[in-house]
């Protein structure tokens, strides 16, 4: 019909498994699951923020959908077509349409190039003819950087020049989508703030739109309208992102949010405490994979998987919900200790 705006992707119940042989030969090749029936939705010009702690299937799931890693279950559709069944040389065109910016911000850029050949790279990649100069000053200049920097190598570069200049090799070719991995990371914190006021002004000036993965809740609320928390590879909480932080529904949501720093030393008190120990991928806890760390866990919670329940415009995949501010009970074995 139209009018109606394509969703720019779309992702149906994924699944990325990894095999895992034995090791000197001993025991049996193993099943491990990497992200296990995610799905989600973005549009044009939005961003969704990928989140949880490490090993919990975020870069899995962000490198499944720009087709550097095979998907084992489910469907991937960009821009209407789907594109997680075809073969290198069919996905080589959309490449123009999606980009991924990697964690570090150095040690992402080749040693061996200067700025100006590292920006426009992906036109000399794809056979594209441009005046390399011009579009050397443009990229530059939309990232906010002068052609100074332009015969300097990376190790030359402060992390927040060297962050703005994958940034620019992001942006080249025009993409729609950029996937932005921990984008932040490694920064301080002044120099994370202007990051993510670049990355927000260019999602506006060009339309772009962001699927970005952290661990920095300051991050997800300063650039994310949606937002998943991901535990075990799965979903657990799903929606808008300040739905979530107003009022966070699944159990590890709400710790996550807890161990938010907070200026509020009051309301720093009010942290809840995880055991440190996250479960092996390759030996999941039975049904519900948070309980074994969850502080409102009840004694049916290891019986069964919990379905996803709607909460206000969430999809949390818990069978007890939290209300709104409510608190772990005080004998929680999760609790801090008191002195």
């Amino acid at each position: 019909m139209p009018g109606i705006m394509t969703k720019i992707l779309e992702v149906e119940d994924l699944e990325v498994a990894f095999r895992i042989g034995p090791a000197f030969g001993i025991g049996q090749r193993k099943e491990l699951l990497g992200v296990a029936g995610v799905g989600f939705d973005l549009d044009p010009g939005k961003t969704f923020a990928l989140v949880g702690e490490s090993g919990s299937g975020k870069t899995t799931l962000a490198r499944a959908v720009n087709g550097l890693q095979a998907i084992s279950a489910g469907r991937i559709v960009f821009d209407g077509q789907r594109i997680d069944d075809l073969d290198a040389r069919r996905m080589k065109p959309l490449r123009l349409r999606m980009s991924m910016m990697f964690q570090d911000p150095v040690g992402s850029l080749s040693p061996r190039m200067k700025v100006g050949d590292l920006v426009t790279e992906a036109y000399r990649i794809h056979g594209i003819d441009v005046d390399f100069r011009a579009e050397t000053e443009r990229l530059l200049s939309l990232v906010g950087l002068s052609m100074d920097v332009t015969d300097r190598f990376p190790h030359q570069l402060s992390g927040g020049q060297a962050r703005r200049v994958g940034v620019a090799r992001a942006i080249a070719l025009n993409p729609e989508l950029i996937i932005a991995d921990e984008p932040t990371a490694g920064l301080d914190v002044s120099i994370q703030g202007e990051v993510l006021n670049l990355l927000n002004d260019l999602r506006e000036r060009l339309g772009l739109a962001m699927i970005i993965i952290t661990h920095n809740l300051h991050v997800v609320r300063h650039v994310a309208d949606r937002m998943a928390v991901m535990y075990l590879g799965r979903f657990v909480e799903i929606g808008p992102t300040d739905e979530i932080f107003s009022a966070p529904a699944h159990p590890y949501t709400a710790a996550l949010l807890s161990a938010n720093p907070e200026p509020d030393p009051d309301r720093a008190k009010d942290r809840i405490a995880l055991p440190a120990e996250v479960p092996s991928l390759l030996h999941r806890p039975e049904g519900c994979e948070f309980h074994t760390r969850c502080p409102w866990a009840r004694q049916d919670c290891g019986d069964e998987i919990p379905e996803a329940v709607i909460v206000g415009q969430r999809r949390v995949a818990c069978r007890f919900p939290l209300e709104r501010g409510e608190r772990p009970p005080a004998d929680s074995p999760t609790d801090p200790p008191t002195k």
